[in-house]
């Protein structure tokens, strides 16, 4: 099994506290139900983001496109239901299965 693809890291400056946010752009959104939502779910990001960012205090960003700095369990939150939703869709592309039949 492949890992997900690396995303760009948001530019931060080199001036600031390193608390910038970044923009991801996306094709297909999908609305939240209530604004913070996204702080609810545990996300989907490669271990040495984590790491890294664990390290030097940059933000990662997510499958779903949340940019943030990782500070809490992610055992203790449920999974992102969009995050979910295309590491099922990186699976299921890998194993040969385009959802055509």
């Amino acid at each position: 099994m492949s890992e997900p693809q690396d995303y760009p890291q948001p530019d931060l400056s080199p001036d600031g506290p390193g608390t910038s946010t970044s923009v991801l752009e996306r094709t297909e959104t999908e609305e939240l139900v209530e604004p913070g939502d996204a702080e609810r779910f545990a996300h989907y990001v490669r271990k040495e983001k984590i790491v890294q960012s664990a390290v030097t205090g940059k933000p990662v960003i997510a499958l779903c496109g949340k940019v943030w700095v990782p500070g809490r369990d992610p055992n203790k939150f449920p999974v992102c239901p969009t995050c979910k939703k295309i590491v099922e869709e990186m699976r299921r592309r890998e194993n040969g299965d385009d959802g055509e039949q």
